[in-house]
C-alpha cells in the first residue's frame, strides 16, 4: 500500500475499535493492579466516539482526524482520553492536505507524539503508554520501506516489545509510582492497550 486513503483509516479505526473492546475486561484487570481499574472501559469509551466522529461526512484525512481528535476531547473525559484526542489532534495537524504516502504517514504519527508530548510529562522508562507510542513511531521513521503496511507492521512490533517491556518496570508515573516496587512484575494496562491499537492498525491495513 502506497497512500493512506480515508477509507483505510477508517477501516483501521474501526479494527482498532474491536481488538480493544475485544480485551477491554483483560485492561482493566491490569488496570486495577496498580491503579483504579477502568482503563479499560475507557480507551473502548473514547475509541467508540472516535469511530462515530469518523463515520461523519468526510472525504479528507486531515478533517477526519482533527474531527476524531475534538470529538474524544468534547465527548468524553479522563487521561486516556486526553492523550488518544491529542494523538489524532496531532496526526491531524501534521497530515498532508493530499493522500498521503510513506513519508506522510510517518509524519502524521510523528505529530501524533508530538502532541501527546505536550499533554504530558511521562518519558519511555516510566512505565506508561510512552513505553509503547515513543518506540513505535521512532521504530516507524526508521522503516527503509515505502509501503505504508510494511511501516504500520513495524511500529506494531515496536509497541508490542515496548508493552512487554513495562512488566520489569517500577511506576514513576501518574497513581501507579506510589505503589513503588510493587508496580514491578506487572505490565502497565495503557502501554498494553496502545500496544492492542497498533496492532490494529497494521491488522487492517494489509486486508
Amino acid at each position: 500500500m502506497k497512500q493512506l486513503t480515508v477509507e483505510t483509516f477508517k477501516a483501521m479505526l474501526g479494527n482498532a475499535l474491536r481488538r480493544v473492546k475485544e480485551r477491554e475486561d483483560e485492561f482493566s484487570k491490569l488496570d486495577a493492579v496498580i491503579g483504579d481499574g477502568d482503563h479499560g472501559t475507557a480507551i473502548v469509551t473514547a475509541l467508540t466516539v472516535a469511530v462515530k466522529a469518523a463515520t461523519a461526512e468526510g472525504n479528507e484525512l486531515k478533517a477526519v482526524l482533527n474531527d476524531i481528535g475534538f470529538g474524544i476531547m468534547l465527548e468524553t473525559s479522563g487521561s486516556t482520553s486526553t492523550l488518544l484526542g491529542a494523538f489524532f489532534l496531532g496526526m491531524g495537524d501534521h497530515a498532508a492536505e493530499t493522500v498521503p504516502d510513506a513519508a506522510g504517514v510517518k509524519a502524521m504519527f510523528a505529530g501524533g507524539l508530538a502532541n501527546i508530548r505536550l499533554q504530558t510529562k511521562a518519558k519511555q522508562g516510566d512505565k506508561t503508554m510512552m513505553d509503547v507510542l515513543i518506540p513505535a513511531v521512532e521504530a516507524m521513521n526508521a522503516c527503509s520501506s515505502d509501503d505504508i503496511g510494511d511501516i504500520l507492521q513495524v511500529g506494531a512490533d515496536a509497541a508490542l516489545q515496548g508493552a512487554k517491556a513495562t512488566i520489569d518496570m517500577q511506576a514513576r508515573f501518574g497513581r501507579a509510582r506510589n505503589y513503588g516496587e510493587r508496580s514491578i512484575g506487572h505490565a502497565d494496562s495503557g502501554a498494553v492497550s496502545w500496544s492492542c491499537l497498533f496492532a490494529a492498525f497494521a491488522e487492517a491495513a494489509k486486508n
